[in-house]
């Protein structure tokens, strides 16, 4: 039993040593692991926080041009429903204006047309008259069988024309 012993006891050497080992080991592992991957660690953490603020402008920039967009969509429509309404005043104006013009000249046309109807009125009635003048001579001629002086002639013709007209 005494060779089993050695085995399962620690000496104060030993113990010393594995602390010193264990020291050593975590200052190595602090200088050449800790330090990279804290560095690492403070990287990747300073991208994220990049990359959130990027991601807050962005959004702050989308919203800004959104209420731009929507301004300019409202402003364009006031414009669309202006320029409608402008186009609409103008072309009832212009249709009144040829309505007027069109109602002007079936006036003048119509007044012409009476002048032209009373004109050959009068035309066609000093015809007659003069027909009827030289038709009624001749039947007084013939039943006189003398010659109508011609202040006669105007005398029958005025009489004639007082019992037809």
């Amino acid at each position: 039993m005494a060779n089993i012993m050695p085995f399962v006891g620690f000496t104060p050497w030993e113990i010393i040593v594995t602390i010193c080992n264990t020291l050593i080991t975590f200052l190595i592992i602090k200088k050449f692991l800790f330090k990279p991957v804290r560095k690492m660690m403070a990287a990747r953490e300073q991208e994220v926080q990049t990359m959130y603020e990027a991601a807050d402008k962005a959004q702050t920039e989308a919203e800004q041009l959104r209420s731009e967009y929507t301004e300019r969509l409202s402003k364009a429509k006031e414009e669309a429903a202006e320029i409608v309404g402008s186009a609409t005043r103008r072309a009832t104006a212009r249709s009144e204006e040829i309505l007027k013009e069109s109602t002007q000249q079936a006036a003048a046309m119509l007044k012409k047309a009476e002048s032209t109807i009373e004109q050959e009125r009068k035309k066609a009635m000093n015809e007659i008259k003069d027909e009827v003048a030289n038709l009624s001579v001749l039947i007084a001629s013939k039943v006189v069988e003398r010659d109508v002086k011609e202040e006669d002639h105007e005398r029958f013709i005025e009489e004639f024309i007082d019992k037809v007209g």
